[in-house]
Formats: structure tokens, sequence, C-alpha cells
């Protein structure tokens, strides 16, 4: 995977509609598409992709804390929007895209600094016009379950407008 470093980098809107969701979503696993900027930002990346699945890993540092030192709880919901809508884009047909329209989260314990991290988002349904989504962050070494979210994204056939 890698991201872009700049807006031009970024595919067009007629590229994006030129691919299904799930061709998107491959691309950006296997570099051609470029990642989105976040990805670096946060620290963490595509790990894997398939139809109604996406996993991202990573490991929070100092820069996402809070004033109290720990984890901002804006991380957790990141990465959790991250893999839950990718999932649901992995649904969408050619010619749509997809936004978040809510999600929520909770969290269940505080991910310790440097500690690698998987978030697995699932599809749960895709229609025509929506797709829901949960997902859970999870420790690689440990297993223990750190966060859990759910999503509703609204997926948007373009060609139609």
């Amino acid at each position: 995977m890698r991201l872009a470093t700049d807006v031009s980098e970024l595919p067009s809107m007629a590229e994006v509609l030129s691919m299904s969701g799930l061709e998107f979503m491959q691309g950006i696993l296997d570099g051609t598409v470029p990642g989105p900027p976040i990805s670096g930002t946060l620290g963490y990346i595509l790990h894997a992709v398939e139809p109604g699945r996406a996993v991202f890993r990573g490991a929070p540092e100092f820069e996402v804390t809070n004033p109290m030192g720990t984890v901002h709880g804006g991380w957790y919901g990141t990465l959790l929007d991250s893999a839950m809508a990718c999932a649901v884009m992995t649904m969408v047909p050619r010619g749509s895209v997809y936004t978040t329209l809510e999600y929520k989260i909770n969290i269940v314990r505080s991910i310790p600094l440097g500690m690698a991290i998987e978030c697995v988002g699932e599809i749960d349904h895709s229609g025509r016009s929506t797709g829901i989504a949960h997902g859970e962050i999870r420790g690689i070494d440990d297993g223990k379950l750190y966060a859990t979210g759910s999503t509703t994204c609204i997926i948007m056939d373009m060609a139609r407008r």
C-alpha cells in the first residue's frame, strides 16, 4: 500500500467510478490506487480486503494521545470508520460511491501505546442505497477486544445523477 502525498495523486471521480468498490479497495491494497493520507497520519494501513470485509492494522503512538496521555477516542473512531466503511465499499457496484451516514463506537479498554492492533470491518447488509457494517479492534498478540463499532453508509449511484 502506498499513500497519496498530494491531492493531485488521488484518483479522479471518473477513475473511481470506472471500478467496482472491491476493485478500488484491491487497488489500494496492491498500490495501484494510492491510499488515503489519513492512514499515515494516524498510523494504520489496509492489510486485507475481500468482498464484505476490510482489515486494517496499526499501532497507536504518542501523536494520537489525548491530554491524559492515553489513546484519543477519535483514533478508535477513525480506525473503525475506515474498516467498516471500506467493508461497505467492497460491495459498491461500478458507477457508485458511498459515504458514512453515521457510526457509533464502544471503547472497551485502553490500547497501550505502540501495541499492534487489527481492526476488522464486516458487512451486515448492502443494498441499492444503504450499507450497514460492524467492526472490532483487537490486539494482535493478546487477542483482547478493545473497541467495537457499527455504521450505516449511503450508497450513491452516480450514473443516475
